[in-house]
C-alpha cells in the first residue's frame, strides 16, 4: 500500500453505472488515508450520489455530439475546451493530484486530458464488456486500464498497449451493498426465513418488457407456497404495472411493486433468485452477493454489450441468460419457474458466484492507482 497520502481525481458520471463503481473506489481510497475529489456534472445524476456520499464534486460542462448532427461537434469541442482550462486553473491554484481515475463517462475527457498535458497519470477503468469511445481514445497514455470482465481485454490490447497495463480488477461495488446481510434485507423487505424472495428490476430505469413477461404469469408464481416477489419496475413502468397485475389486497402481501429499489444490496442479500437486465453495475452486484440470477439483456445495448456482460456470470454457472425476444415464448416462464422450483440448481449457482470473488474489486482496482502514482 502507498504509504504517502495521495490527491486522487476522479471523474465519472452521466448514470449509475458509471457513478457507483467509481464511489466505491473511492471509499476504498479514502479508507486508505487518501483524498478524493470527484469532477462531473452538478444537474447528471453525480450531483447528487457524490455529495451524499461525502465527496466534494467540482463541477466540469461538458457535452457530447450527435453523430447524426455532425454541426453539433463544434460546441462539443468548445465546452470541452472551456472545461480543461477550467482545471487546469483549479490545479493552479490548489495543487495538480498525484493520480487521476477515469470511469468512462465523456466527462472524463476533459479532465485526464489535462492531467496528461500536465504529467499527472491516469488510470482508466473500463465497466463493460465492450468498453465505450471516451476510454479507448484514452487508453493510449492511461498508466493502466483496468477492466471488470475478461472480455474488454482484447479491445485494449488492439491498441497495441503492454499486456501488464491491462489489468482485470473486476467492477467495484460500494460497501453499502457488499456489507449487506441476508438477515438485515430480509427484515427491511418484510420476508420471512422460510420464504423464497424472488427479486425483478430492470436497472434504475427499470425494464419495460421485462414487466411485462413477469406480469403474464402472475397466477403461477403466486400458485408457489411461500414464495415472495419483489418487483422493481422503473419509475415510467410502475403505473403500468400496477395496472396490469391488479393485485388484490391479499396478493399485494406476497407481490411488492415498487418504482425504485433505493437499497439495493439489502434487496440482493435477501433475494433467492434475481430477474434482471444485464447492465454492468448489476452484474457486479449480483455477483458481489452471490445471487443466482435469470438475466434478459437489454437488445439494444451498443454492440449488444449486454448479453456479453452476461456471459460472464453465465460461463461460470452462476446464471441463466434469455433473450429479450424470448420473454414472450415459453422458454423464458419455463426457465423462471423452473430455477424458482429447484432450491438445489440455484444453491448451485450461488456457489459459482461466490468463485469469482467480486467483493475485491475496490481494493484492487485501488492498488493500481496507487501504483500508478508510485511510478
Amino acid at each position: 500500500m502507498d504509504k504517502r497520502h495521495l490527491e486522487v481525481a476522479i471523474a465519472a458520471g452521466g448514470t449509475a453505472g458509471h457513478i457507483n463503481p467509481a464511489l466505491a473506489l473511492a471509499e476504498e481510497l479514502r479508507d486508505r488515508g487518501h483524498h478524493v475529489t470527484f469532477y462531473g456534472q452538478t444537474a447528471k445524476l453525480e450531483g447528487r450520489l457524490v455529495p451524499e456520499a461525502g465527496f466534494e464534486l467540482v463541477p466540469v460542462v461538458v457535452s457530447g455530439f450527435d453523430r447524426a448532427r455532425p454541426w453539433t461537434l463544434v460546441s462539443s469541442l468548445a465546452r470541452m475546451r472551456r472545461a480543461q482550462s477550467q482545471i487546469a486553473a483549479r490545479f493552479k491554484e490548489k495543487g495538480a493530484p498525484d493520480v487521476a481515475v477515469g470511469f468512462g463517462a465523456y466527462v472524463e475527457m476533459a479532465l485526464l486530458n489535462c492531467c496528461h498535458r500536465l504529467g499527472v497519470p491516469y488510470v482508466l477503468h473500463e465497466q463493460n464488456s465492450v468498453p465505450g469511445l471516451a476510454n479507448k481514445a484514452l487508453a493510449p497514455h492511461a498508466a493502466a486500464v483496468c477492466i471488470s470482465v475478461p472480455a474488454a481485454r482484447e479491445v485494449f490490447e488492439r491498441k497495441e498497449r503492454p499486456d501488464a497495463s491491462v489489468v482485470l480488477t473486476g467492477n467495484p461495488v460500494r460497501r453499502s451493498v457488499r456489507s449487506a446481510s441476508r438477515a438485515e434485507g430480509r427484515a427491511a423487505f418484510g420476508v420471512e426465513p422460510g420464504e423464497t424472495m424472488l427479486l425483478v428490476f430492470g436497472g434504475s430505469l427499470g425494464a419495460a418488457h421485462v414487466n411485462e413477461g413477469v406480469c403474464r404469469l402472475k397466477h403461477e408464481l403466486l400458485s408457489r407456497e411461500g414464495l415472495v416477489v419483489v418487483h422493481s419496475t422503473g419509475a415510467d413502468g410502475f403505473d403500468e404495472t400496477i395496472s396490469a397485475l391488479a393485485l388484490t389486497p391479499d396478493e399485494q402481501l406476497r407481490w411488492r411493486v415498487m418504482p425504485y429499489i433505493s437499497n439495493m444490496g439489502q434487496a440482493l442479500a435477501a433475494a433467492d433468485l434475481v430477474l434482471s437486465r444485464a447492465g454492468a453495475s448489476s452484474i457486479a452486484e449480483v455477483a458481489a452477493l452471490a445471487v443466482p440470477s435469470l438475466l434478459v439483456p437489454y437488445p439494444h445495448a451498443t454492440a449488444d454489450h449486454q448479453t456479453t456482460n452476461a456471459r460472464y456470470l453465465t460461463d461460470a454457472g452462476a446464471a441463466v441468460l434469455v433473450p429479450d425476444d424470448q420473454i414472450d415464448e415459453p422458454v423464458f416462464a419455463d426457465e423462471l419457474l423452473g430455477l424458482i422450483d429447484d432450491a438445489a440448481r440455484r444453491d448451485a449457482m450461488r456457489a459459482a458466484a461466490r468463485g469469482l470473488d467480486q467483493t475485491s474489486a475496490a481494493a484492487a482496482l485501488a492498488d493500481q492507482v496507487e501504483a500508478a502514482a508510485r511510478h
